[in-house]
């Protein structure tokens, strides 16, 4: 029998973070606990308001299952009882961290994985005006990929000062749907002009058709359009690429289901992740391994990040130490 605990926390953030919908200065997560009274294993997710979460509601959802829990409700029979969404990833990692601790192996092996390796990630700047986001750019000019959050008026000068605060860096951009297939038209030659080697999600999902009928000059990724398995078929045409995050999945285990569908249809892959701690981005960093683009920068978001949180260095994003998850 496994006992259930479920409580939100909170981190502040190092700065504002700002995307096309909207700012915040903290992240509030909700962690999931699951113990048979020796071991326990820990899930964390971040409910997103844009897919009608909140903290109260994902809780409540954790919540309905206890008592399927204490009846015995293991992992798999989880993906059936709630659906895709930040409250079954918390539960679904925290299953597989517990399954690690009571088989004495860590989760990549049960997953019958290769030994996870670091995986450089993107540093992602946040929506500001021109003149911040290319002082943001130089000050982390050095980092191998950059992230810059637009949509909005205005993005012509941003991408410009960006690229003038850092002329060397990979950049890839990220709409959060704030554009319209016109706008989208009319910064295509500009993204390309500047070396931009990837577009996220740039239109809104509900008018997302217009993409299959328009010119894709350079890789446009679906982010808010891809959620599961189950969202793949109407993708195809529209996008070149998918971002896997945890949260929209529904846990580790249809993360890695979603990643072999994607690419055996021939979408190119990349993962990403909410603003949350290293808890959120251990079982994230399995998926990650050998896709083309990882974002996994939440904890270097945090004013603080939580104890044995994972390493980030010259080579990336090193996987977690079995303290923290796994």
């Amino acid at each position: 029998m496994l006992t259930l605990t479920v409580e939100e926390q909170v981190f502040p953030l190092a700065e504002v973070f700002t995307i096309s919908r909207g700012s915040r200065s903290d992240a509030r997560v909700v962690v999931a606990t699951l113990s048979d009274g020796t071991h326990i294993g820990r899930g964390e997710c971040v409910p997103y308001a844009h897919y009608s979460e909140s903290v109260e509601s994902v809780i409540a959802q954790i919540e309905s299952v206890r008592d399927d829990l204490a009846k015995g409700m293991d992992r798999q029979a989880l993906q059936s009882r709630l659906g895709a969404g930040a409250a079954r990833n918390a539960l679904d990692c925290a299953f597989w961290d517990l399954e690690a601790k009571l088989a004495g192996q860590p989760v990549w092996q049960l997953a019958q994985m290769e030994p996870p390796r670091p995986a450089i990630t993107a540093f992602t700047l946040s929506l500001d005006a021109p003149k911040v986001m290319r002082d943001k750019a130089r000050q982390h000019a050095e980092k191998p990929l950059l992230k810059l959050k637009l949509g909005g008026e205005g993005d012509i000068e941003r991408l410009q000062a960006v690229r003038e605060g850092a002329p060397s860096a990979r950049i890839i951009v990220d709409a959060n749907e704030g554009w319209d297939a016109e706008a989208y038209e009319r910064l295509a030659p500009v993204l390309l002009e500047l070396g931009i080697s990837m577009v996220e999600q740039p239109l809104p999902t509900a008018v997302d058709e217009a993409l299959a009928a328009i010119s894709r000059p350079l890789p446009v990724c679906a982010d808010e359009a891809c959620h599961d398995r189950g969202s793949l078929s109407r993708l195809v045409g529209r996008y070149d690429m998918v971002n896997i995050k945890l949260d929209k999945t529904g846990g580790l285990t249809e993360a890695l289901a979603l990643k072999r569908e994607a690419q055996a249809q021939g979408f190119e892959v990349m993962v990403g992740c909410m603003v949350g701690s290293s808890l959120s981005m251990a079982p994230a960093l399995l998926v990650a391994q050998g896709v083309a683009i990882v974002d996994l920068d939440g904890p270097l978001l945090l004013a603080r990040d939580r104890e044995y949180g994972m390493v980030f260095d010259v080579q990336g994003i090193h996987p977690a130490d079995r303290r923290l998850w796994g």
